[in-house]
């Protein structure tokens, strides 16, 4: 992809415990076999091109598809869907939404027809109890979601929801509505959060695309973000906005970091973390993921 498409592409990327208890939830979630704790996933997506090419963040997402148990249900809170208040998809049959420019038709050729799963939606709906959750009937799989879940599920036989990110409120209110989604993880749910932890598209270095390179301010942002996450200090990583000048230019808009904080909220004491992908994209990128089980 040369420089002039990927600039007309971006110019349209858009810019705590739940009262419900165990007993209810396996009631709702009967027709769910009970496959153990599901881990969690914080997928770093990049770009959208991702989805048609074969390169080492895609073979490291074929990979964990084929190590990980088989999910009932997929639950992703993608960058792409921001929305004044929470939603959840709650169709029979999700839409692949094409939500960029400028690409080669192969992109916009791709489907992804996974089924949806209305019960699970409402279900969810009624485990969160911070906020009213609406269903939605609109959106579908935005390529946050689809781009990388096609390559964990080629097959598009599992059903996935999506959760979109209220762009009104802070970090900490994210995490605090994340914690109770906990329970969840238990009938067979992958939660996968989708973004970037770096994501600073009007800085990236067009010249060195497809170079392993990062600018300082990058590199020490990712850095103090892994040290974070490795040392379970999520309250740093909630104050993203209080960390410096790195984390600022790192985070410039919240919206690819905010599927972190999803992530990092369910994950419990005695769970370990596994990074991979970790590895800069034209300088102001970072595809670094998680693994939590």
């Amino acid at each position: 992809m040369n420089r002039k498409n990927f600039l007309k592409s971006l110019s349209l990327i858009p810019i705590i415990g739940s009262t419900m208890n165990l007993r209810d939830l396996n009631k709702m979630t009967s027709g769910m076999s009970n496959t153990g704790k599901m881990p969690v996933l914080f997928l770093g997506h990049g770009s959208p091109m991702n989805a048609i090419e074969e390169n080492e963040f895609v073979a490291s997402f074929k990979k964990l598809g084929k190590e990980l148990v088989r999910p009932n249900a997929i639950l992703c809170i993608s960058a792409h869907w921001e929305t004044h208040g929470t939603f959840v998809t709650a169709m029979q049959h999700p839409q692949t939404i094409h939500d960029f420019g400028g690409f080669p038709q192969e992109l916009f050729d791709v489907q992804y027809p996974a089924p949806g799963n209305p019960e699970l939606a409402k279900e969810t709906k009624e485990l969160i109890t911070k906020t009213e959750v609406g269903l939605d009937d609109k959106w579908g799989l935005d390529h946050g979601a689809w781009s990388v879940i096609k390559h964990l599920y080629p097959n598009a036989d599992i059903p996935v929801i999506q959760m979109s990110i209220d762009y009104s409120k802070p970090a900490k209110y994210h995490y605090e509505l994340a914690q109770q989604l906990q329970q969840l993880r238990n009938k067979g749910v992958l939660i996968i959060g989708s973004g970037n932890i770096v994501h600073n598209l009007r800085m990236v270095a067009w010249d060195k695309l497809n170079e392993e390179f990062a600018f300082d301010w990058a590199k020490e942002a990712n850095e103090m973000m892994k040290n974070y996450i490795l040392d379970g200090d999520h309250k740093s990583l909630i104050n993203f906005q209080s960390q410096g000048t790195a984390f600022n230019l790192a985070i410039p808009t919240p919206e690819h970091y905010m599927p972190l904080i999803y992530t990092l909220a369910l994950k419990n004491t005695k769970e370990k973390i596994e990074v991979f992908n970790d590895k800069p994209v034209g300088g102001s990128l970072s595809m670094t993921s998680l693994k939590i089980s």
